[in-house]
């Protein structure tokens, strides 16, 4: 079988990166004497490789992470001692594969939504799991409009692809009765199946302001601490902070 033959069965197969780099590989195994096990084991390492990298790419592009919120620009030190004793642990990922929840709390400007888009991020990258980033209010707003279109069934489902979903500034979120529903009912959706991992600036017993319903709350707030990491950011805004050392 000639080579033109191969590439076009590898791409038949779908497998571009094979088609693209059998034909130096060849060359190498033929100057190298390869046995053809070696060649075929190159030949797929090199396709798993660049399937893993694409697939980081695509998950990357679909979580709506900032590109800002990484590991490399979060300032460790800034970190509460329990957070930072933490962050080792989550990103191993190991309480997704659990389905554990993770709460960050803590006043505006205390770098919950970065340390949390820094995660996700993190186990895009080092292990390929699918991560989905939305502010409260978006959620909300899609989850609304969607029950009123008839699909909230389906949007529930297509988040459900999702491993983690972060939901940054609950505390922000002042729903009706309508709103609260739909929240809630995503909430329970994913209860001991997927994780979440949500930032407020409010405690649980303010959430009340949240929910309305102090029966939706107390289940809400049952649901998610069951299995759940609860992590609390103090000190100084870092925001303000920054403001005081460039003046």
């Amino acid at each position: 079988m000639s080579t033109d033959a191969l590439a076009i069965w590898f791409r038949e197969f779908r497998l571009p990166t094979m088609a693209a780099q059998y034909g130096e590989l060849i060359q190498q195994a033929e100057a190298q004497n390869w046995g053809y096990r070696k060649f075929l084991a190159q030949l797929c390492e090199a396709e798993a490789v660049d399937r893993r990298e694409r697939k980081r790419e695509r998950l990357l592009r679909e979580s709506g992470l900032s590109g800002g919120k990484t590991l490399a620009s979060l300032d460790e030190a800034q970190l509460p001692a329990k957070v930072r004793r933490q962050l080792p642990t989550l990103l191993e990922g190991g309480f997704v594969d659990r389905a554990e929840n993770v709460l960050v709390f803590g006043l505006p400007g205390r770098g919950k939504t970065h340390f949390l888009c820094a995660v996700g991020r993190e186990l895009i990258l080092r292990q390929g799991r699918s991560v989905g980033f939305l502010p409260t209010f978006k959620l909300v707003q899609q989850l609304l409009q969607a029950k009123k279109d008839l699909r909230l069934d389906s949007l529930l489902k297509k988040l459900d692809r999702y491993e983690v979903v972060i939901l940054d500034d609950l505390g922000y979120v002042q729903q009706s009765r309508e709103e609260m529903e739909v929240l809630f009912t995503f909430l329970a959706e994913r209860y001991e199946r997927r994780s979440v991992m949500i930032s407020s600036n409010l405690v649980f017993s303010k959430w009340d302001q949240i929910f309305k319903d102090p029966m939706t709350t107390m289940a809400a707030v049952d649901r998610l601490v069951h299995h759940a990491i609860i992590l609390e950011f103090d000190g100084e805004s870092h925001r303000v902070s920054r403001s005081k050392g460039s003046s």
